[in-house]
Formats: structure tokens, sequence, C-alpha cells
């Protein structure tokens, strides 16, 4: 090869050799850049997350925080956090968490709800001064939470999570009556039914700038009525006993009252029967829009076959006389979660005072119940459990939640000699799905979280 062509080769390639450096001097600088950007975008996100961690934990132990953070210096950068009413009526709150780093700015925008009692499987304040114990037989689907000892006999199951206040207590020890809980178990949670959750409920009820409002019926309180009874005999009555049939999108609603038949059992008693007043029909889109249906001062006699959502409430006297909520035959939903997973029927029951299966012919052979039940004062349980006849199964679907444990029926070792034995299942959907306006534990479940 000439001198002059060995020259072009050494040129060419240097050529080459400039450009390629050129270009590898020019990737290395945007790769540089690259991760210098992508590490200050992401120390900004960082700085938003741990916001909005932090306003969450604040809210869950105060659920009136509303401080938020104001510019603070948080890991080289800036952290500033607003809370916000977003729903002042539904109590819903959102944390909008700003992350700054080297004027690169991220945002996290968080919406939480209150929680609601429906949440749970099982719940009481106390689990009764009686011997009642969870034995082998039972089983709890759903979070489970007592404010007094969880009193176990034999391994009974509790398939999620359980909290006590009080701790564990045991039939004889811990080898033979350990409970199995499946889920995490903590003791010292104290976890206190509020006062006021019945009359949230009412003023759902009242309230029409909450969709409309619901259907309110005063009870007692709309003051007594003359008329001439079924014997020809005037009496007056009052308006306090609300017998309700649910038939879709139907309600058929009627009043009812005792009166003397003139007769007497064998021991001397009179003998009452029940009158109704005429039925009124709902169409319950449009009578309770918010879905709340509410008898204030009174009971409430229900049974039939749900389609929506819907709590019906009941408000009373402290003595008891109302607010009882009496189960007359199977109340169910439409359309059965049980088999239709995709199912939006939804119902809360909350009473006062008590919700009772009643003593009659309807529910002397099983009762079916799909619905979170709450109870401010008193508990669930069933009519004359310690007298009336073998009724077959209460066949539960939703929760319980209750002031105090209530009896349904009598065992003779395993052996029920009246009233109930128990099939509650758990609705999965009550983790996520509440009924309207259902009371509040007094703080709040994060239910999205945007970034």
């Amino acid at each position: 090869m000439s001198g002059k062509a060995i020259f072009f080769v050494v040129m060419g390639f240097s050529l080459l050799f400039m450009i390629a450096g050129q270009f590898y001097n020019g990737v290395s600088g945007r790769m540089t850049d690259n991760y210098i950007d992508y590490f200050e975008q992401t120390t900004a996100h960082n700085i938003a997350i741990s916001g909005a961690n932090m306003a969450a934990n604040e809210l869950f132990f105060d659920a009136d925080w509303n401080a938020g953070y104001n510019n603070i210096d948080y890991q080289n950068g800036k952290l500033n956090v607003t809370i916000i009413n977003s729903d002042p009526k539904r109590h819903q709150k959102q944390i909008y968490s700003v992350g700054t780093y080297n004027n690169i700015t991220s945002e996290v925008i968080v919406t939480l709800s209150p929680s609601k009692f429906s949440r749970f499987a099982y719940f009481s304040v106390s689990e009764g001064a009686g011997d009642i114990w969870w034995i082998n037989q039972d089983t709890v689907w759903g979070p489970f939470h007592t404010q007094d000892y969880l009193k176990a006999s034999n391994h009974p199951s509790f398939m999620m999570s359980a909290t006590t206040l009080k701790g564990l207590k045991y039939y004889k020890n811990e080898k033979t009556d350990r409970p199995i809980i499946h889920g995490k178990y903590d003791q010292g949670v104290d976890l206190a039914l509020p006062k006021d959750g019945v009359i949230q409920v009412k003023n759902a009820a009242l309230d029409k700038s909450l969709d409309g409002g619901g259907y309110y019926l005063a009870g007692a309180d709309a003051g007594s009525v003359k008329l001439t009874n079924p014997k020809g005999k005037s009496q007056t009555v009052l308006r306090d006993e609300v017998y309700m049939d649910f038939q879709g999108e139907y309600l058929y609603y009627k009043y009812g009252y005792k009166y003397d038949t003139g007769k007497k059992d064998i021991k001397g008693n009179i003998i009452y029967a029940t009158a109704y007043f005429d039925s009124v029909k709902l169409y319950l889109p449009d009578a309770a829009p918010n879905g709340v249906i509410f008898v204030n001062n009174g009971n409430i006699h229900m049974k039939g076959t749900i389609s929506g959502q819907y709590t019906i409430g009941c408000n009373g006297n402290t003595e008891s006389i109302y607010g009882n909520v009496y189960l007359d035959d199977d109340i169910v939903y439409q359309n059965n979660p049980k088999t239709n997973p995709g199912a939006l029927d939804l119902l809360g029951i909350v009473a006062k005072n008590g919700v009772k299966v009643t003593e009659n012919a309807a529910n002397n052979n099983d009762i079916n119940i799909h619905a979170s039940i709450y109870i401010e004062n008193g508990g669930f349980g069933a009519e004359n459990y310690n007298t009336r006849p073998v009724s077959g199964k209460i066949n539960l679907l939703g929760g319980i939640q209750q002031a105090l444990r209530g009896a349904v029926g009598t065992f003779s070792g395993t052996t029920i000699t009246h009233g109930f034995s128990k099939q509650y299942r758990y609705d999965d959907r009550l983790m996520v799905l509440y009924p309207p306006f259902f009371p509040g534990t007094g703080g709040y479940e994060i239910v999205s979280w945007y970034e």
C-alpha cells in the first residue's frame, strides 16, 4: 500500500473514531441527564407518597385532624399536604400531597371514607353475663371484634382477623380451648359503639339534601287515632307498630295495634289480637331516594325481598318499648350474592334496642336473613328463645354488630332444645360496600389512591 493510501486509511479511521467518540460522549451525557431527571422525579414522588402516608396515619388516630403540612423540609425537598372535605355530607376526605425536589413536583391524591360497622361479621360490646361461649361448631367467616373477652371452648374457628379489648378466656384451658384464628389476632383494641349511630340514620332520612332524603315515619310522635276495632268498640291507638312487606322495589307498609278479643286464656289473662290500618304502597326509588327508611319512636315488623340498597332503622326510648325490629319471616335479596357475585342488593337493619326473630308459624322452620344488623343498646336474638319450640336454623348472610350478645336458643350438650341453631355466613362484599348511611366506627378507610 502506497504512502498516500495509508494516509487516507489513517485519516478515515481517525474520523470514524472522532464521530464515535462524539456519539458516545453524547450518550453518556444524556444518560447522566436522564439519571438526574429520574432521581429528581423519584425523590419528589417519594416525598409526596410519604406525605400521604403521614397524613393518613394522623387521620387514623384523629378523624378530625385537618392541619396538613405546610412547606416543611423533607428528604432535601419540600412537602405540602392539604386535607380537603371532598363530600362533607358523607364525611369523605381527600389527602392532597405534593412533593417538590429541585423544582420538580409530584402529587398523590388519597380519598378516605368513614369506616362502617357493617364491615364486621361479628361485633359486641358485651358477650353477656351468662354462660355463653364460642364452641367448636361455631365459625365466624369475617372480621370479629368484642370489647369483652373472646370466650372460647373446644377451638372455635375465626376465618379472618379477630380483635378483643380484654383478651381470651378459656372454658377449661388454652390447650383444649384456644380459638383457631386464621387471620391476625390483636388484644387491647378499643372500639366502642357510638351513642348517636341510630340518630345519624334518622337524620339521613330527614335531610333532603342527602340525595333527596329518605322515607320517615314519626311513630308514636304522630299522635293517637280514634277508631273502631274489629270487636266494634271505640279504641284510641298510636301508630307505633309498623309492619313492612318488601316486594322488590316496592314496600307495602301498614300500622298495627292490639285489641281485646273479649277472651281469656286458661290462666285468666286477656287474649289480644292484632288489627291493621289500610296498607300503603311505596315505589322505593322515588319514596326513599337515598335508601333510608326510618321509624321514630316505634317498632318495625319486617319481611320480604329487597331490590336495591337500603338501611331500615328505628329509634326508641331507654325502656326498650320502642326501637325494636321484629323479623316476621325471611328478609332476603332479590339478587343473591351467593349465586351471583355481581349482585348489588344490600340491606342494613339499624335498631336502638333490639332485633328479634318473631315467634310465629312462619319462623317455626328456619328463617333466612340477608342483612348487616346493628343494635346500639341491646342485641340480636330470638323472641322467647328458651320456651319456643325447636325452630330450625337462622341462616344469616351478612353480619351482626350489637351492644349485648343475645340468645337464639337453648341446648343440652350438642342437642338444641328450644329455638334456633345458627348458620351465619359473612357477606364478603361488606369489606368494600356498606348500606346507605350505616353507622360508622369514627375512623376512616382508604377507598382510592391516585399517584
